[in-house]
């Protein structure tokens, strides 16, 4: 017996009135039902929690993370909970703080995979040939490496090609193997630069996001000593999302927990909807091939939704074929009737949804942040957005795009961040080959490798007389002239204005022809009108705070960073895709676009993607908690003609008997009149009760 199952039987009696209990978590405990209440004591062996919609698996997971501590013996630092999100890891890390001390909340290790891995990497640099400050370079910069390895810059070409190299690396295919793999044309290319992807980034000791992963698999299957040292450390694992994991992520979890195999990992194959990106339904059905002695607990009851709604959707993933069998129920009543409405084209819907938003948010004197309209692909938002704009509706708008995100925003920051961090390797390369200026990859790889060996930064590393008897004359004179302009203007960024130092460095490394050399006139009119909005901004902040240029480049870091949060607190309608949804709920769900071609996608028709989106309309349906209304399209511009188009099969699915239908051809617009008279009523009605 190994001495987990010891603690387990000998301290892990679960009696909700032991000193251990704090009142917290006894009045947290007291509120779960027997399978809950099954999962969170269960130590005695690998456990999968299929976790259906709203069924309070967040809840499951950080019970069980205080019961594991308070009551099983396990020290904090012992226990990792991963998650795929740092929302989600966020979330945890604040509800496990109210039921353990903050001191011991602080040492649990609850993380997403990625910065798991980003650990074990850093302590482990050296066994794989790092520095431990090695760069882990974004998706921008591996684009840079991937096109001038493939000789193109068309960016539709260079994403299909990194989407195809990150595949490969998720599912653990080697370079050598995906030459034998490639079926087409993209698949050849992107095996061609595959190996030497791998190469370049080796040589400027730099890792990307995949490696992140498949590095630490590829240190624990070759040094077994490196292996059980972080077994040791890790003794219990819980996993979010476990249907989300990719190959290579459950290699990780089985390196992980070795032959102890004590994790519990927490999933829903109904809502396995990000096979796109790598994602492995399969690694569910591994579970209980590869652990025999896995006990499965189902959450079927749904703490979200009314019954129509959890009937609608169950109906729906019903035709899937099922792993395991799972029905949600819920306690909280019928419910409104789900209303599907049809709409002559995408501007009526657009009009129709939003004027039956805030019909409904004045009947129910709601707020905008109880509602989300949701749809399948990024488009669908301009015409919403549009209409929200014109009833002066505020709106967030998830996945969008950040100024700083900007390539050209990225390009000038790449030397701020430079000027105020010299070890910032990303930031060098990104710098010292925008604009170009005579160095080739070649010398990078140079530059790199001897970094790597010296355990110092590119920068450092191109001033030191090793690295000058490496390479040519010719090489060497571009890299040390950058690297004097560096410190030139690092030496006036750190006592000069910074509105007198910010464009004399644009104008230094003469971006403006950069761009006009390199893009249509147009889009380099847009982008180079960027550039100087953020120089007027950086300039305008320097001179009303008297701050230098080194002392605003962290000013950048931080509004990017709060650029990127939710936006929880505002009171606004939450526009967004249904892949980003995920996770989240709203009392009242509007899905747009609910059509053939759409949901489900016209490259998603084969049997297997067909599933994938059914999975996806079953997130959706899923999302709501008081109501849900759907709208689809009897006709649907595409270039400048209306094409006819047919609803969802899904909506069909749902069944009738909780559905009130409206709408369609004859009915459109006494709809749109009556909608309209009915929202001048209702305030009406408010404005009088005000009197």
């Amino acid at each position: 017996m190994s001495w987990v199952k010891i603690a387990a039987s000998r301290q892990c009696a679960p009696d909700l009135r032991g000193a251990a209990f704090s009142d917290s978590r006894f009045t947290a405990m007291s509120g779960l039902n027997p399978q809950q209440r099954e999962a969170i004591h269960y130590l005695d062996g690998p456990l999968l929690v299929l976790a259906g919609a709203g069924s309070g698996k967040t809840r499951v997971i950080t019970q069980k993370i205080a019961y594991l501590v308070q009551d099983c013996g396990f020290q904090p630092r012992n226990v990792a909970a991963i998650t795929f999100t740092n929302k989600a890891a966020k979330e945890m890390q604040e509800r496990i703080g109210k039921l353990l001390s903050r001191s011991t909340a602080e040492e649990l290790q609850i993380s997403t995979f990625h910065s798991l891995g980003v650990r074990i990497l850093r302590e482990e640099a050296r066994v794989l040939g790092y520095k431990p400050r090695f760069s882990i370079f974004d998706s921008a910069d591996c684009a840079g490496i991937i096109g001038d390895l493939a000789k193109t810059v068309d960016k539709a070409t260079l994403r299909r090609l990194q989407a195809i190299i990150s595949n490969w690396k998720n599912a653990l295919v080697t370079p050598e193997a995906a030459r034998h793999l490639a079926s087409n044309e993209h698949e050849a290319l992107a095996a061609a630069a595959y190996l030497s992807y791998e190469a370049t980034l080796k040589a400027y000791q730099a890792m990307d996001f995949d490696d992140l992963i498949g590095l630490p698999v590829k240190l624990f299957g070759e040094h077994p000593e490196v292996t059980e040292k972080w077994q040791n450390r890790l003794r219990y694992l819980l996993v979010d999302e476990y249907q989300d994991t990719n190959a290579c992520q459950y290699q990780l979890l089985k390196l992980l927990t070795g032959v102890r195999a004590q994790f519990t990992a927490v999933g829903d194959d109904d809502q396995a909807i990000y096979g796109w990106r790598g994602a492995d339904i399969d690694n569910l059905k591994k579970l209980p091939a590869e652990f025999p002695a896995l006990k499965v607990i189902k959450l079927e009851q749904n703490y979200r939704s009314t019954v129509r709604i959890l009937k609608a959707a169950n109906n729906v993933i019903a035709h899937n074929e099922k792993l395991f069998d799972k029905k949600l129920w819920s306690e909280l009543g019928h419910g409104d009737p789900i209303s599907v409405t049809a709409c002559k084209d995408s501007e009526a819907e657009a009009e129709g949804v939003v004027m039956k938003l805030q019909a409904h948010r004045f009947e129910q004197r709601g707020k905008f942040r109880d509602y989300a309209i949701l749809y399948r692909s990024n488009h669908q938002a301009r015409l919403l957005e549009t209409q929200l704009r014109n009833q002066k509706i505020p709106y967030l708008l998830s996945g969008g795009q950040s100024f700083f995100d900007k390539a050209e925003i990225k390009d000038i920051t790449a030397y701020l961040r430079l000027l105020a961090n010299e070890d910032d390797d990303p930031a060098f390369i990104r710098a010292v080959t925008t604009p170009k200026r005579g160095i080739g990859a070649a010398t990078l790889q140079v530059l790199g490798t001897y970094a790597g060996e010296r355990h110092v930064s590119l920068f450092h590393a191109l001033f030191e007389e090793g690295f000058a008897h490496r390479v040519q004359p010719r090489q060497l004179e571009p890299l040390l002239e950058f690297g004097h302009f560096i410190n030139r203007i690092q030496s006036r960024a750190t006592r000069e204005p910074a509105q007198q130092v910010l464009p004399d460095l644009l104008k230094a490394i003469d971006y403006e022809t950069f761009l006009y050399d390199h893009e249509e006139e147009r889009t380099a009119q847009t982008r180079w009108a960027n550039v100087c909005e953020f120089s007027n901004w950086l300039n305008g902040k320097g001179e009303e705070e008297g701050k230098t240029l080194i002392d605003l480049t962290q000013s950048i870091a931080l509004i990017n960073m709060l650029d990127k949060q939710n936006g929880d607190d505002v009171d606004a309608v939450q526009l967004s895709t249904l892949h980003a949804a995920k996770g989240l709920e709203y009392k009242h769900v509007f899905l747009v676009g609910i059509e053939e071609g759409i949901l489900p996608h016209r490259e998603s028709l084969d049997p297997a993607k067909i599933e994938e989106e059914r999975r996806l309309m079953y997130v959706g349906i899923t999302r709501a908690q008081r109501s849900l209304h759907l709208s689809y399209c009897e006709r649907r511009k595409q270039a400048r003609e209306l094409i006819p188009s047919e609803p969802s099969r899904f909506i069909a699915e749902m069944g009738k008997e909780d559905i009130r239908f409206s709408g369609g051809k004859q009915a459109a617009e006494p709809d749109k009149a009556t909608g309209s008279a009915r929202l001048d009523a209702l305030k009406a009605m408010l404005a009088g009760n005000k009197r």
